[in-house]
């Protein structure tokens, strides 16, 4: 499918046809999300890309055709997939890494321990029966104290040694240096993942990334062609819509813009400019019955995916007079639109960090028509 104009966006494309599996230039049928398959190449420093639904449905089809019989490069009897016991994470939804890879049938070689794995525990198992190296980023925690873990590069050494494939599981999904913003720490990108020597990366579409669900996966040609060959891949695909909203993200990086994603433009605003948008929005409410101030907040990005990163913010505290916090956050969260904050130090909160400015007249409106008795 094409790129979208910048103005068209979503409405134009639901609304009308698309060359989603036509090719323009030859009249015949034609690869579905060739062109933002191609930019994300482009985007990931990969020979190839492609894109399915999210990233815990990348993780099962790379697993599955690496362990399948159709799909192994290696052994026949190639099913197990080795990874470190301080990776066998758990996302979001209770889901965890390990029930995902054995829905897909491999067969999990533990290694390590929790806090500890070395290099050498990884080639003491490889053999005939590995059919890949497994490596999860842990994106939504961290572990210090006495702890060890090899580096990508050390990994990608061995697994070119043993001609076994290396795939990295980088979760959240970061392409621009996440350390330029105030108090995060560096994220690993899937450029400089797949440079150290990693067959193939896979990754959300939404979080860090900013665009909506969906999985990403970036590596060699050879891989990728395989994983699109794959059965279970059409089942996994995504629509045009999910392919439009990706293809303007993804153009936004390649235009040198990505400040204009939401997160990464609430990211990248300053302390003082959310005191001043504070300011404002007391002058707006100061004659309702509540006590109203300007505090301080910590913001954290969506999903957990930089669990170190507790970043400064500022927060509009409210204190009703006539009726309960407990009153007032539940008002808020049924109005319409639903304005949700937090009880803390027995106040209510608004994280303005969270709250794009077009909102704040929205904010406003909310507090003034909300019952205060």
């Amino acid at each position: 499918m094409r790129a979208p104009s910048r103005s068209s966006g979503l409405n134009e494309i639901a609304a009308t046809y698309s060359n989603l599996e036509y090719d323009l230039a030859k009249g015949e049928r034609g690869g579905r999300g060739l062109y933002v398959e191609n930019a994300l190449a482009l985007l990931c420093g990969a020979e190839a890309a492609t894109v399915v639904n999210n990233c815990a449905a990348a993780l099962l089809l790379i697993v599955q055709h690496f362990t399948r019989k159709a799909g192994r490069l290696r052994q026949p009897s190639a099913t197990e997939v080795v990874i470190s016991r301080g990776e066998l994470v758990q996302i979001g939804g209770g889901f965890r890494i390990s029930e995902i890879l054995e829905a897909s049938g491999a067969k999990l070689r533990e290694i390590g321990t929790t806090n500890k794995t070395s290099v050498k525990d990884y080639a003491r198992v490889l053999g005939p029966d590995t059919a890949l190296i497994l490596k999860v980023h842990r994106s939504n925690f961290f572990m210090g104290g006495f702890i060890e873990s090899p580096g990508t590069d050390a990994l990608a050494k061995l697994a070119r040694s043993k001609r076994v494939p290396f795939v990295e599981d980088l979760g959240s999904g970061a392409i621009v240096a996440t350390e330029k913003f105030e108090a995060m720490e560096h994220e690993p990108r899937p450029n400089e993942t797949l440079s150290s020597g990693v067959d193939l990366v896979c990754f959300s579409a939404d979080k860090l990334f900013g665009g909506p669900q969906a999985g990403i996966i970036a590596g060699k040609r050879r891989y990728i062609a395989a994983l699109k060959r794959e059965p279970f891949f059409r089942a996994l695909r995504c629509d045009k819509l999910i392919l439009t909203a990706l293809q303007t993200t993804v153009d936004l990086y390649l235009a040198g813009k990505s400040s204009e994603l939401p997160v990464l433009a609430i990211l990248d605003v300053t302390n003082d400019e959310l005191r001043i948008r504070a300011q404002l929005l007391l002058k707006q409410i100061r004659d309702l019955p509540l006590h109203s101030a300007i505090g301080e907040g910590k913001a954290q990005i969506g999903g957990g995916s930089l669990p170190r990163s507790v970043i400064p913010s500022v927060t509009l505290d409210l204190r009703p007079k006539t009726i309960s916090l407990e009153n007032l956050a539940t008002r808020l969260r049924r109005g319409s639109p639903p304005i949700v904050g937090y009880i803390a130090g027995g106040k209510f909160k608004l994280d303005l960090r969270t709250i794009f400015p077009r909102q704040d007249a929205e904010v406003v409106s909310a507090l003034r028509t909300a019952q205060w008795n």
